[in-house]
């Protein structure tokens, strides 16, 4: 592919130059098509039976984000009292939210329970702390399946090795705890990992959690977690996530589970990255070019206060190159490291990526920064964070989180 964003047409006829004379880089730019499409894509996983779509808004917390998820009829999941705040004040309602946290304190645990917001318990000593607080309450637990699958070893969330979840060898002590305090457990929920791009993992880990299922009576809802990919190598043709395959291969497992257990309860799923990921771009300008010991370095202004992701899982973006507001061909390429300007040796975007030649000046579009983006920035080395702007349906801009301030740094000092 030579160019994605022309191909999907991202920016609706907007010029990327005129859009950063306004708004500066870099900036983050959504397109609001996209996002919906997939949150339409996620929500329509499971019709045969009772299910819902629970976007986890720690990949992307704008509230803007967050109401259109709750237009597209997809629930929620929060991990912390701040993200039930920015559900709030998205217009969600308390039973459209789920919350999964782990190791949290009283005070975190009490703001759920004074709400009655469904929570999750991610270990027995959570679940004893539950009970304490709310004795006679209902819950879920957090099941480890044993199985982990996703783009890196730091966002597999099943498995041995990981700090998440109950692990299946302790549900007797589960059931024991929730019989001292008369708790209910209504449902069972786990999370294999993020950014998988093959759907056996998830398959072999849907089919684990169901078997464990039966070993609890009467549960209101089975969450399957999340973690679908989308293809961050799309410049390379890369294969989207084989959705289509993963439904009709779903289907009869929950068929045969469903007729075990002599019932269908709410089935529910966990997608974040796969909301989000493609309907955001980075627009990031070029301030140098440089040659060290034969190598080619591109310096922009988009570090790794921006766009984390790179630095700390070695993750890929693909990048387009914008010349006078135009993509640039990638006919002809050579190998470049685009970093960023922050004082680290580890701030590079793409490390001796085959690019087409860059100039100072040109723009970068950075792809697929919609996920684990934004909600990852700082404001290390002291630079304010960057806007976001949102391309509407209609091709209108409209900024959905102003650019911060040089005050905004000093505002809580």
């Amino acid at each position: 592919m030579d160019s994605y964003i022309n191909s999907v047409d991202f920016f609706k006829g907007n010029n990327p130059e005129a859009l950063v004379k306004e708004y500066g880089t870099p900036v983050y730019v959504y397109n609001e098509d996209i996002i919906r499409e997939h949150m339409r894509s996620v929500a329509g996983v499971i019709t045969k039976y009772p299910y819902t779509a629970n976007y986890s808004v720690k990949a992307n917390t704008n509230i803007h984000i967050l109401k259109m998820a709750l237009e597209e009829g997809v629930n929620c999941d929060a991990m912390s009292v701040g993200e039930i705040k920015m559900l709030e004040a998205a217009g969600f309602p308390y039973d459209r939210i789920f919350f999964v946290p782990n190791n949290v304190s009283d005070e975190e645990m009490q703001y759920a329970i004074d709400r009655n917001i469904m929570t999750s318990l991610d270990s027995l000593s959570q679940l004893r702390q539950y009970g304490e607080l709310n004795r006679g309450g209902k819950c879920a637990v957090r099941i480890n399946p044993g199985v982990g699958a996703g783009h890196n070893e730091k966002v597999v969330t099943g498995g041995k090795k990981t700090k998440f979840g109950i692990s299946e060898e302790f549900i007797d002590d589960i059931f024991a705890i929730a019989k001292e305090y008369d708790l209910t457990i209504a449902g069972i929920n786990q999370h294999i990992g993020s950014g998988f791009m093959k759907c056996e993992p998830y398959l072999e880990a849907v089919t684990n959690l169901l078997r464990i299922a039966e070993r609890f009576d009467n549960l209101e809802f089975i969450d399957f977690g999340g973690g679908y990919g989308i293809p961050y190598h799309k410049l390379d043709d890369e294969i989207p996530y084989p959705m289509e395959e993963f439904k009709k291969a779903l289907e009869p497992i929950l068929d045969k589970f469903v007729r075990e257990y002599g019932k269908a309860p709410l089935f529910k799923s966990e997608p974040g990255r796969f909301c989000v990921a493609e309907g955001s771009v980075i627009l990031s300008r070029v301030h140098a070019v440089k040659e060290n010991n034969g190598k080619t370095f591109a310096g922009c202004d988009c570090g790794m206060n921006v766009l984390v992701r790179p630095s700390m899982y070695d993750s890929w973006h693909d990048i387009e190159v914008v010349r006078d507001g135009k993509v640039v061909s990638r006919k002809d390429l050579k190998e470049i490291t685009v970093c960023g300007n922050i004082c680290e040796s580890g701030d590079l975007l793409a490390k001796d990526r085959l690019l087409p030649e860059i100039q100072k000046g040109d723009l970068l579009c950075i792809l697929d920064t919609g996920a684990y983006g934004y909600s990852m920035c700082s404001t290390y080395n002291s630079r304010p964070r960057p806007a976001e702007i949102l391309v509407t349906s209609l091709g209108k801009l409209e900024v959905i989180r102003k650019k911060e301030t040089y005050d905004d740094l000093f505002r809580l000092m």
